[in-house]
């Protein structure tokens, strides 16, 4: 058996939760500042922004409790592991952004409607969107770059909702632009625009999220099977699987040797597959069955 050691383990929970740290403060300080301009110019889009990146920050505060649960040792209940708690956080983070899309068509339907409260664009609500995109995109990038080393599903889930907020601020600038020029519609209209984008990034990480929560093959069975027959002794390969994400796969499968053997033989062929396999998939436990063949190798 082979297994991620607890060590590393520790340390990739550690270096997760840093970085969810500096991106919660850079939300914050994203959020303060669009709600407050937003506020004061009666700019429906900059506040639908601000919503947006709130939502960012109660995401990493929610992601900061479940991955110091994902990162616990496997117990009798969770044999497996508790990696699942962090992927499931990475699926929170959709409802999130289903509310928040929700709450922004909300507004931006009424405003239409009614007609109601036009904006008043100034430097100062034009400048604060063009800072906080600077920052998001900052941020987004460094999360990004850092769930992918770490192969953290909540990190990339994040950072992908992050990244969505550099798109609407920049489609919101374009709506203050229309509004500037004369067409106070145009904040609503591009709230909606940001709307979509928002439930772009949700699908984006369900897509990502879903095969793992569900079990989905998490590497080709041709690939194990050319890993396995590469041991000496090994007659064939059956009943392959695998589960996880990268860097917790969980593989299983039955190798034949040849029926003259005896059992310790048979354990060292076993023994041998299953270090290819954690050596060339970097999985976190592999469980290989042998059984007699029913022809000689």
């Amino acid at each position: 058996m082979a297994a991620q050691p607890a060590l590393d383990r520790a340390l990739r929970s550690a270096r997760i939760r840093r970085v969810l740290w500096v991106t919660l403060f850079a939300n914050l300080a994203v959020v303060v500042a669009k709600l407050a301009v937003g506020a004061a110019a009666n700019v429906l889009s900059v506040m639908a922004e601000a919503a947006h990146s709130s939502t960012d920050a109660w995401n990493n505060v929610l992601a900061l409790a479940l991955t110091r649960v994902a990162a616990k040792e496997p117990d009798e209940d969770h044999p497996y592991g508790h990696g699942k708690f962090e992927t499931l956080g990475a699926v929170a983070i959709v409802a999130f952004l289903s509310v928040t899309v929700y709450e922004l068509c909300r507004g931006a339907i009424r405003r239409l409607v009614t007609g109601a409260g036009d904006p008043n664009v100034t430097a100062l609500v034009v400048g604060t969107m063009i800072v906080s995109s600077v920052v998001s995109w900052a941020v987004a990038r460094y999360e990004l770059r850092q769930g992918l080393e770490l192969g953290s599903d909540i990190l990339v889930a994040d950072a992908a909702h992050t990244r969505s907020d550099v798109y609407a601020s920049a489609t919101v600038l374009v709506g203050l632009g229309l509004v500037a020029l004369g067409y106070p519609a145009a904040d609503a209209l591009f709230t909606l625009f940001v709307a979509a984008i928002i439930a772009n990034a949700g699908w984006r990480i369900l897509s990502r999220t879903v095969p793992i929560l569900v079990d989905e093959r998490a590497v080709a069975g041709d690939t194990i099977r050319e890993i396995a027959r590469e041991a000496s002794g090994v007659v064939d390969v059956l009943d392959v699987r695998s589960r996880g994400r990268q860097g917790e796969v969980f593989a299983e499968l039955t190798v034949t040797v040849d029926r003259s053997l005896n059992v310790e033989a048979a354990h060292q062929i076993a023994d041998d597959v299953e270090r290819r396999i954690v050596a060339r998939l970097g999985a976190r436990d592999v469980v290989v069955h042998v059984e007699p063949a029913l022809r000689a190798p």
